[in-house]
């Protein structure tokens, strides 16, 4: 799931002050925590130049720093309007949050996508508006190697989804069968409030709509990202078949040529075409 770097600064809006897109804050209350996953799951990174990592906003390893920050914290109110982001950053806050001793309310407010789902199914209590979603689907992943290393990013995918069903299982308790849930997420399934309900997959139903204005954009942003794999897979494509050009071999005797021949690309061209395969890889390998 293709996204760019968030900016997570609270936004002032016509005089109204907007949700952060990722937040950790204390309520009004004492030792209760209000937090915010509005917008992509996604690691941290690295700064091959500069050679540091730059800490994501929405990793698990600065929701761990962030959460450290509140040890008294006995509720913990999660609000959820998120379509997925990295399977491994998002299992790792599902973990994080079902060891924390405080109570878990989640509350979708418009979608729970992919990892969101998971995420979700960390709260002691999730509660759903009438008009709100979540989607479950299994991991996918981008991988080049030779067939012993796309062999075993088959079976991490296998072993990743079996550790993730059981989070889905666990929530549900008994109200849906392992073969089912299965079936979901092989068909990538949107599941809406009343089925979440009845699958197990949320407490409560909400009796009044939450506005979707927000989560219908996010919605116009996973259609582009769709696309962005579609041409993705076709920019690897093209630069492989390039790179995988034999080069061609002087005959023993010169023989004219029917046409021209395209002339062959300069060395600076065939460097280029590298960086934008590896850039393109690095960029785009999400799961």
């Amino acid at each position: 799931m293709v996204s760019e770097k968030m900016n997570t600064c609270t936004k002032i809006n016509g005089g109204e002050r907007v949700k952060r897109i990722w937040e950790i804050k204390q309520a009004t209350e004492p030792n209760i925590l209000d937090m915010y996953i509005y917008g992509d799951v996604k690691g941290d990174g690295y700064d091959w130049w500069m050679d540091e990592v730059i800490e994501s906003e929405t990793s698990a390893n600065h929701f761990r720093n962030e959460l450290a920050k509140y040890p008294q914290a006995t509720k913990i109110n999660i609000y959820i309007n998120s379509y997925g982001g990295s399977v491994f950053e998002g299992t790792a806050i599902y973990s994080q949050l079902k060891r924390h001793s405080a109570e878990k309310i989640v509350y979708v407010d418009g979608f729970a996508c992919s990892v969101a789902s998971i995420i979700a199914m960390a709260g002691d209590k999730i509660i759903m508006p009438k008009n709100t979603m979540m989607m479950i689907h299994n991991a996918w992943n981008i991988v080049l190697g030779n067939s012993k290393e796309l062999r075993k990013a088959a079976d991490d995918l296998d072993t990743i989804m079996k550790g993730n069903r059981q989070a889905y299982l666990e929530k549900a308790n008994g109200k849906i069968t392992e073969e089912k849930l299965m079936e979901l997420l092989e068909n990538e399934t949107w599941l809406t409030a009343d089925q979440c309900f009845e699958y197990g997959l949320c407490d409560s139903i909400g009796s009044e709509e939450v506005d979707l204005t927000q989560a219908n954009e996010m919605l116009k942003n996973v259609n582009q990202t769709l696309e962005q794999k579609l041409n993705f897979n076709k920019v690897i494509a093209a630069q492989i078949r390039e790179m995988a050009k034999p080069v061609a071999v002087e005959p023993t005797e010169p023989e004219e040529p029917s046409s021209p021949p395209e002339p062959e690309p300069e060395p600076e061209q065939k460097r280029n075409n590298v960086l934008n395969l590896m850039s393109a890889i690095v960029k785009n390998n999400k799961i």
